[in-house]
């Protein structure tokens, strides 16, 4: 009996030890740095030189939001003087790294190798992942592949083993899918989880593990920005700021460590429960990819088109969503295909355009831009028409993939899909301007400009609608803006703020309403028969809660369905707005509701789940 107490005393102090670190170590974390401007720039410059001076950090970490809009400059800017550190450095994406990219983040992964990290140092095991979210305004989304790299990453670590995870954002639910790391953690032994994306210093709880939020390496209002040191030992993690000055102020933080966490019990997890409460949706069918869907998808005939971040096109069955075909292009996509005389037409960010059979996906015209394109084509009369990311639309002509013409000044890049109509073809961009380019020529008809130097502020996500010879825009100005169709004139324009915009509109199908979807989670029905604004009626009886998704409102058979940034669906009778039902598919933000003929919705969100949907006439 002795002996046997003994051996467990033995094999218990052995796990403790192992838990431990085998001696005191120090790191860096430098967060939210948003390379862009030269005051932001030199902020990292005299960060980099003063952990250079210090001969005791091992490493570093850089938790996202390396710059300010994700370009191939601020990410190559940001990488050579991150590459002038002494020791190694491991780099994440913030949502500003990813929001705005345009090259749908390839950028980032070419230019640092990675977007997530997994290392061990000293019996620590550190895990790192992209926050998101990619190429849409909403919540943070770390991408599916993140969370497939992730699950296998864990797969080879010991569930003794200390962990250290890192994100750019807070794992709460402003991250939409933070419970399906927080659940795949649980057996580990999380000594700290490590954010940025606030901008202070602030103790954190995340579900019963010990948590920090660091500051930014920006100087503010400050003489110096600064960065967190961060000390760990047997007995204790000590975080404290420093100044890129050389000053090292004192621990603001300091939690126990080399004890397994105390994780919360059944703490909140989002709900699903009202998908059986009604009897008006039913699911029939659904499909879950291993990577992230940044678009939305066409019906042609019996297939369903749509696309993934693995960089793949592909048809399925309507009827039972099993596949039919797969295309494989070298870039993620965040293109919605569109179908033109038998041929399905989609952009990928390796920067061309594919034309493929839509009976067998075989490749029939590939197409080059200069840059990678995140935008959607668009086919009228013999040409199919893109905006890409190098500052060009071009047209080809279908049948022979011929260039026909070149438009070569579009300010910044398009990430949206153009409206055609009227032998004219109208999209925004990220440079704050909005065109209607000849569909013959190329020339424009006109271009308007919102008069903003922020580019954030662009009419570039929302998808416009025309009716009535107006078109309508939502930005992220919050203004409803609405343009003459001939002309581009100002007919109205309104901020509402009892009712913010943002880029969220659509259209009844009789083209005499335009609706659009408020950040409180309502939406606005618009008289489109008028030249004034002339609210029809406000959304009734359930709101949707504060709302970021871009993507566009939809109205067949007498619903208005609007998609959100949390995985539902809500539908609103179109006579006078009142609540109907909701829908949750997953926790991720809705890219496009699709309603057919046959009271059936084809809805898919940005993890990669597709439904389709069958719902009962009311």
């Amino acid at each position: 009996m002795k002996k046997w107490v003994l051996s467990c005393l033995a094999v218990g102090i052995s796990l403790l030890l192992s838990a431990r670190p085998s001696q005191p170590f120090r790191f860096a974390l430098v967060t939210d740095i948003h390379v862009s401007n030269p005051e932001n720039n030199e902020d990292l410059r005299r960060t980099v030189r003063d952990i250079n001076s210090l001969t005791d950090i091992t490493f570093v970490i850089v938790s996202g939001d390396v710059t300010e809009f994700g370009s191939y400059d601020e990410l190559h800017t940001a990488k050579t003087m991150l590459d002038s550190l002494n020791v190694p450095y491991y780099t994440i994406p913030g949502n500003h790294d990813s929001n705005w990219s345009e090259s749908g983040t390839n950028d980032f992964l070419r230019i640092f190798g990675n977007e997530t990290f997994g290392f061990e140092y000293n019996g620590y095991k550190f895990l790192g992942l992209a926050s998101g979210p990619n190429m849409r305004m909403g919540p943070g989304q770390i991408p599916r592949e993140n969370l497939t790299w992730f699950f296998e990453e864990l797969e080879k670590t010991d569930t003794d083993m200390p962990v250290i995870y890192v994100n750019h954002y807070p794992m709460d639910n402003g991250l939409n899918n933070w419970f399906e790391v927080m659940d795949a953690l649980r057996p580990y032994n999380v000594q700290l989880m490590l954010c940025g994306h606030g901008h202070a210093n602030r103790a954190m709880n995340f579900e019963g593990i010990n948590a920090a939020m660091c500051r930014s390496n920006l100087r503010a209002k400050e003489e110096y920005g600064g960065y967190t040191i961060i000390t760990v030992d047997a007995d204790s993690i000590t975080l404290q700021e420093r100044k890129a000055s050389g000053e090292t102020l004192a621990p603001w933080l300091t939690y126990p460590a080399g004890q397994r966490p105390k994780w919360e019990i059944n703490p909140p997890r989002p709900d699903y429960s009202f998908n059986h409460d009604h009897r008006y949706v039913s699911e029939v069918w659904s499909v879950q990819e291993k990577s992230d869907m940044g678009s939305g998808m066409v019906l042609a005939g019996k297939k369903l088109l749509y696309t993934n971040t693995a960089g793949e096109i592909k048809a399925v069955d309507a009827g039972n969503g099993q596949p039919v075909w797969t295309y494989t292009t070298d870039g993620k996509i965040y293109s919605t295909p569109t179908v033109y005389e038998n041929t399905v037409w989609c952009a990928s960010s390796d920067s061309f355009l594919y034309g493929l059979d839509l009976q067998n996906g075989k490749q029939r015209f590939k197409l080059e831009n200069d840059k990678a394109v995140v935008s959607s084509p668009a086919c009228s009369g013999n040409k199919v028409m893109l905006a890409g990311g190098d500052g060009h639309c071009r047209a080809w002509d279908v049948s022979t993939g011929k260039l026909l013409w070149e438009f070569d000044s579009v300010k910044n890049f398009v990430v949206t899909r153009p409206l055609v109509k009227d032998e004219v073809v109208f999209f925004g961009s990220w440079g704050n301007e909005f065109y209607a380019l000849d569909i013959e020529t190329g020339k424009p008809r006109w271009i308007w400009n919102s008069g903003y130097s922020n580019r954030m502020l662009s009419p570039a996500q929302v998808v416009p609608v025309a009716t009535h010879g107006r078109i309508y825009l939502a930005s992220p100005d919050r203004y409803m803006t609405v343009l003459d169709e001939v002309t581009g004139e100002v007919i109205w324009r309104y901020n509402d703020p009892e009712n913010r915009v943002r880029e969220s509109i659509g259209m009844s199908e009789d083209g005499n309403t335009v609706y659009a979807k408020t950040m409180d989670g309502n939406i606005l029905a618009i008289d489109a028969t008028v030249p004034s604004r002339q609210v029809k009626w406000i959304s009734s009886g359930e709101d949707m809660g504060y709302e970021l998704t871009p993507t566009p409102v939809v109205e067949k058979n007498g619903v208005v369905y609007a998609p959100t940034d949390k995985g539902l669906i809500y539908a609103y009778r179109a006579s006078d707005g009142t609540f109907l039902w909701k829908y949750r598919i997953s926790n991720g933000l809705i890219n496009m509701i699709l309603p057919t003929d046959g009271n059936e919705l084809f809805v898919s969100a940005m993890d990669g789940r597709l439904v389709k949907l069958r719902v009962s006439p009311y």
